[in-house]
């Protein structure tokens, strides 16, 4: 009777186990990885089963899915009685942005947050940055720079900030705000601009800023990154035109290296994917100026660059040039999507490339093609922009496709096609993805 007891409540308990959260841009640890278990090895034949389907408006925002709820933005276009979009005014395009907070299992919506707002960012009007939920709040990022600090539970505002006027900043990033903001302790880092104010701490509980350090010509899109090496964590922010590792507490400059090497920076700058750290190497990639790697110094000096791109030209670049996506770092490779649309394969120690293929963009060459690596075990699963999921094994040897299926329509029209690109979030053995009109939840549980 004990042993039956016993069966019945690990049934019980595994039925309603809701697995691991993705609470930010690039998972919990903020590295890209997936490191849930019990999930499928390839897709039934009429392909995963979609558990559910939320509207949403536009916006390049990828979910955050925490404790049962996802969290999403979006924006809504302003229209006049009859529906139709009004005309652009002097301040921008009129619409609201919302934060939306959805039920994980269902996609019923549990409450949302909205504010009027004018656009004028390039590229679509919504919102690029992946909500960042930490101690019961949730912290946003706007296109126009509009930070909020909201109640996780209620979506009720903690604090907002406006950080174009709060720095004297007349126009935002061409693409809009993207820097996902990143929560530690006490502060959360976001890039901002403005003179000596390129990257701003501010207090968690308050929204005041803490300091602030670093003036450039464009902060770009890329956020700030913690990383744990030396003597202390340092806060590695990268520019349009530097590299540089401040004291995350004091905000005081430790080291700071010049990018791109030997040659001036491509306007408007495209510094986009999240620095990625191997060991005691970091790495940084965008489409122009390919990729940059630099050995990091325990003492907390200046930075050794060991190799670096040399082509200024993404559509005939060599090497590792990444625009949305950001690359992935495992056994000593760097794997990634290059600008065009190619899966490439780099010698981290080198920068040489070891193989590179189209087979996960469709099969041919794509101006601003993506698409999003996640490790998962031993295997990776790769998002692509035409809205298709693989399971993929992805070595120095080469790669193999072990199952594909499209999860999503592409809805929103860039670079002459429709595209879907926006990072999905992987958690409760799912996967979340949205495009311009909806949210999907998707079950990657094995059977």
């Amino acid at each position: 009777m004990t042993r039956i007891c016993l069966t019945i409540v690990l049934l019980v308990s595994g039925a309603f186990a809701h697995g691991d959260d993705w609470s930010q841009w690039l998972g919990d640890k903020r590295d890209g990885v997936w490191r849930e278990t019990g999930t499928l090895d390839k897709f039934p034949k009429d392909g995963p089963k979609i558990l559910w389907r939320a509207p949403v408006g536009k916006g390049y925002s990828g979910p955050a899915v925490v404790g049962g709820r996802v969290f999403v933005m979006d924006r809504i276009r302003a229209t006049d009685k009859d529906g139709k979009p009004l005309r652009p005014t002097r301040d921008g395009i009129l619409g609201k942005e919302r934060v939306l907070c959805l039920d994980a299992t269902t996609g019923k919506e549990v409450w949302k947050h909205e504010y009027d707002r004018p656009s004028t960012v390039q590229y679509g009007s919504g919102p690029r940055a992946t909500p960042t939920v930490k101690g019961g709040k949730v912290y946003t990022l706007g296109a126009m720079g509009d930070l909020y600090c909201l109640d996780a539970k209620t979506g009720k505002p903690v604090w907002h900030r406006d950080l174009m006027k709060d720095h004297d900043i007349a126009s935002p990033p061409v693409w809009g705000y993207s820097s996902h903001p990143l929560v530690e302790r006490d502060l959360v880092y976001v890039t901002v601009g403005g003179e000596g104010s390129a990257v701003v701490a501010l207090r968690q509980d308050t929204g005041k800023d803490v300091w602030k350090a670093l003036t450039t010509d464009e902060i770009g899109y890329s956020p700030a990154k913690l990383v744990e090496f030396g003597k202390q964590k340092q806060l590695v922010v990268w520019l349009s035109d530097s590299l540089n590792g401040l004291d995350p507490t004091t905000g005081k400059v430790l080291w700071t290296q010049k990018y791109p090497v030997g040659r001036p920076a491509i306007r408007p700058a495209v510094n986009i994917v999240t620095p990625v750290l191997a060991g005691r190497t970091l790495f940084v990639s965008t489409a122009y100026h390919g990729t940059m790697a630099v050995e990091l110094d325990e003492e907390l000096g200046s930075p050794k660059v060991k190799w670096a791109g040399k082509s200024n030209r993404m559509d005939k670049a060599e090497g590792l040039h990444s625009l949305m996506a950001n690359p992935v770092a495992e056994g000593g490779h760097l794997y990634g999507s290059c600008a065009m649309g190619e899966m490439r394969c780099l010698d981290a120690k080198t920068g040489k490339e070891v193989w590179k293929t189209y087979d996960f963009i469709g099969g041919e060459r794509t101006d601003c093609g993506t698409a999003f690596v996640v490790p998962h075990g031993k295997r990776f699963w790769v998002f692509n922009d035409l809205g298709e999921l693989f399971l993929a094994e992805l070595t120095p040897k080469g790669h193999k496709i072990l199952t594909r299926a499209r999860i999503i329509e592409p809805a929103e029209m860039a670079r002459g096609r429709t595209v879907v690109w926006s990072h999905p979030a992987f958690a409760r053995k799912c996967v979340f993805v949205r495009n311009e009109k909806e949210l999907v939840c998707v079950s990657l549980a094995a059977a």
